[in-house]
């Protein structure tokens, strides 16, 4: 039995990981002072998930490919992107991003402080996007301070600021575009101009459903890849004895521990769903037309389903909601698990030990983000 609904709770400035494991033991669901209903427990949040009638993916104001779409519709453009990120679509970029990796980690300095977060994620997550579409190099400074500002204008709240930080993401896919659009039979095959040539509906895809799929590829997944990194480095640095057990362990081996590490420390943080009639889900009823969102960070460190929390990939596998659930669950899982594993080797094999760095504090994103804003370590 839960107590009474907490109303207009804020996250503002909070660690949302250590805010909701404070609030799910005595609540399956909160508002917030947006009015949304945040579901916090695993059973709800998969719940509202699977039930794809009740619980409607057109939240947004603006285009979101696909999963901003229900139905047929999403399962269409879903199709479309799939083919870019399947295993045979990937495998022929694994070399790529192990190069990618490999040359960073080795550049590194050892034995002085680095942020995981910003030196080494953002990084990687920036070369490796780019690698795989297509992009030139020379985006990488532009676009590791897009990713700098988007978290200070995530965090802070500030729409109108997030609304200029994302118009500014936006002329940098136009202007990847645009040249792919252009050319003919010359034209270079990589991932960019091959969505490019995509169809949908016997007509090709227009500029602003591509500008939503390649936004959705990076402006989301540069900042979760590095945050991933952040969480993976620091629970590595902790842990030693598994450090050396992922020396010598097997790729599936290596992924499972990735995604228990993030199962724990989730940095893709929630989704949201809108309500098309009245609903009764976590002990309470939700009217239609209602904002939730599915907290996933909450929902993946629930003790009724992995009891104490204690670190056990092979248990806890089957609940894992890090890359979601049902037919909205993330297209480029295995795309974020191949490059975290390859990121994760390249550092296993360049460095001998990962240290947490003393005298430098780690700080924690707040909401509306999740994982580390910075993680110091020294590398030996």
């Amino acid at each position: 039995m839960t107590d009474h609904m907490p109303d207009d709770l804020s996250a503002a400035g909070r660690d949302l990981r250590a805010y909701t494991d404070e609030l799910r033991p005595k609540h399956s669901v909160v508002r917030n002072v947006s009015g949304e209903w945040v579901l916090l427990r695993h059973a709800d949040v998969v719940a509202a998930a699977m039930d794809h009638q009740r619980f409607s993916s057109r939240v947004s104001r603006h285009l979101q490919v696909p999963n901003g779409f229900d139905g047929e519709e999403h399962a269409r453009y879903r199709e479309v992107i799939a083919r870019h990120l399947s295993h045979e679509a990937l495998e022929p970029f694994v070399p790529v991003f192990e190069s990618v990796a490999t040359q960073l980690i080795a550049r590194l300095p050892r034995g002085v402080v680095l942020d995981a977060v910003g030196e080494i994620g953002a990084v990687f997550a920036v070369r490796v996007q780019c690698a795989w579409l297509g992009w030139p190099a020379a985006l990488e400074p532009q676009l590791l301070a897009w990713m700098e500002e988007n978290h200070a204008a995530t965090r802070s709240g500030d729409l109108a600021w997030m609304v200029n930080v994302a118009e500014q993401f936006d002329k940098i896919i136009f202007a990847a575009i645009l040249p792919c659009r252009a050319r003919h039979g010359n034209a270079p095959d990589d991932v960019t101009t091959r969505l490019c040539r995509e169809v949908v509906d016997g007509r090709s895809l227009t500029e602003l459903e591509l500008v939503s799929i390649l936004r959705n590829w990076t402006g989301g997944d540069l900042g979760s890849l590095a945050l991933c990194v952040g969480v993976l480095v620091a629970h590595l640095a902790e842990q030693p004895g598994l450090v050396e057990r992922l020396r010598t362990a097997s790729d599936s081996e290596v992924e499972a521990v990735i995604d228990e590490i993030l199962r724990l420390d989730d940095p893709f943080v929630s989704n949201r769903r809108i309500t098309t009639c009245p609903v009764h889900i976590a002990g309470q009823d939700i009217p239609s037309g209602a904002r939730v969102k599915l907290n996933w960070t909450s929902a993946n460190r629930d003790e009724a389903v992995f009891g104490n929390n204690r670190f056990d990939p092979e248990r806890n596998a089957a609940a894992n909601l890090v890359y979601g659930i049902g037919k909205h669950a993330c297209p480029g899982r295995l795309l974020a698990t191949w490059e975290l594993r390859i990121a994760l080797r390249a550092l296993l094999t360049s460095v001998h030990t990962i240290a947490l760095a003393p005298d430098h504090k780690p700080e924690r994103e707040v909401a509306p983000v999740g994982g580390y804003r910075r993680m110091p370590v020294i590398l030996v």
